[in-house]
């Protein structure tokens, strides 16, 4: 059996690399129109559903010219392909994004952090609600009591800023709009720095901004997208050995959301300086002097609100229904029997960190790559583990996983010899 399926992996992951660029394309955008179209039809958040009707023709028709070109001789493919993924992301994030910002509709994580950026301007902690034997203290009257949660670390607050400033919710000074931006200036500096092919970056671009694995989260809410951003800086400038950057840009995805720690560690297993030597302390050092400073006066003025917000609340243990609790294996064995919620993330940690220690002694050194593919597995394990989580954040195994390949056949570099896998 377990031959079979690797058989059929094989044959699966050779007919998609034979494939013709733009005929790959074609798929991609066309399964984007189906996916766009049935959350169009079946979501019950306006943001979504808006983003879905309004996102299914630009994938459609962009997949039908792919498909079309790619049967024809053309010679600059890659450059259709940019061309095509610019229209993409003007019709799928750039025209949903603009009229949902002026609707006002958007994901509830938008409202949180557009609150938080207002309580700092005002002097006020944006830890604020929290919750003290099952009762939740200070919550904001009038929206539900998850929206009272902030459940980043401070910096995230940045976003907000602009609405916080003006006093206006919709329009440029939209938090979507702020985040989206900064998810393209540092997306595209991560892609110039990457050292790949033109081909996988374009890929690496889609996953990251045009399909609906990007596109979705910019146009509806998009806080895990800058982190995604910064990582992918982090990664090509672990790739391209300049250790300043990689710790400057992990340690600003560190300060904004938990989600960015394990890359942000793990990376300190890989880095290396120009000559092939460990560069883990000064990394470390980059990113804890940051981390620090960002968090810490937070986390020692409040420490019970700090801790109820940013880890108890999106681990499901602050005792407040989350919308964020997809119909994952976690969420539904915790409604089946409510311990399990406590005890299954404990459980999936210590058998993952088994495997992983387990790995780690076979392949070490680590590999930029492995790492990522590492992470990929273990983020997967985790969402689908947690007792509250949203399906969302399934795009951190996709895009860590996609790394691990563009990052596989890049030359290692070290002071002895040159390997080129190539």
């Amino acid at each position: 059996m377990l031959v079979r399926l690797s058989n059929a992996r094989a044959r699966s992951v050779n007919w998609w690399t034979a494939l013709h660029g733009l005929h790959s394309d074609a798929i991609l955008y066309g399964l984007s129109a189906v996916f766009a179209l049935g959350l169009g039809w079946e979501s019950r958040e306006a943001a979504q559903w808006h983003w879905g009707y309004l996102a299914a023709a630009p994938y459609a028709a962009v997949a039908l010219v792919a498909w079309f070109l790619g049967r024809r001789v053309i010679r600059k493919t890659n450059v259709v392909r940019i061309v095509m993924l610019t229209i993409v992301m003007l019709g799928a994030v750039a025209m949903p994004l603009a009229l949902e910002a002026r609707w006002r509709q958007a994901q509830p994580e938008v409202s949180v952090i557009v609150r938080s950026a207002r309580n700092l301007i005002n002097g006020q902690d944006p830890y604020r609600t929290y919750v003290v034997h099952g009762k939740i203290v200070d919550a904001v009257p009038g929206i539900p009591a998850y929206e009272s949660f902030f459940p980043y670390f401070p910096l995230m607050s940045v976003f907000g800023l602009p609405s916080a400033e003006t006093g206006k919710s919709a329009g440029l000074t939209d938090a979507r709009i702020v985040m989206t931006l900064m998810t393209m200036l540092v997306g595209g500096l991560a892609l110039f720095m990457l050292r790949a092919s033109r081909s996988k970056k374009i890929r690496v671009a889609q996953l990251l901004l045009a399909l609906p694995t990007g596109a979705l989260f910019l146009a509806t809410g998009g806080d895990d997208m800058p982190i995604l951003a910064l990582l992918l800086l982090g990664v090509a400038a672990l790739q391209r050995r300049s250790s300043y950057v990689a710790g400057v840009s992990l340690a600003l995805a560190a300060a904004m959301k938990l989600t960015a720690w394990p890359l942000a560690v793990g990376s300190l297993l890989v880095t290396r300086e120009k000559s092939g030597r460990s560069a883990w302390k000064k990394v470390a050092l980059i990113i804890g002097a940051i981390v620090v400073v960002s968090i810490a006066p937070f986390a020692v003025h409040a420490p019970w609100a700090f801790m109820s917000n940013v880890f108890a609340f999106p681990l499901g243990l602050a005792g407040v229904r989350s919308p964020a609790a997809s119909p994952l294996p976690g969420h539904m064995l915790t409604v089946l029997w409510a311990p399990l919620g406590h005890l299954l993330a404990p459980v999936i940690l210590v058998i993952g960190g088994y495997f992983a220690a387990k790995y780690l002694r076979r392949h070490w050194p680590l590999s930029l790559s492995q790492l990522l593919g590492l992470l990929a597995v273990a983020f997967g394990a985790m969402i689908c583990a947690a007792s509250s989580t949203r399906i969302g954040y399934v795009i951190y195994p996709l895009n860590f996983g996609l790394w691990s390949w563009v990052c596989f056949d890049q030359p290692v570099k070290t002071p002895e010899l040159v390997l080129d896998r190539a």
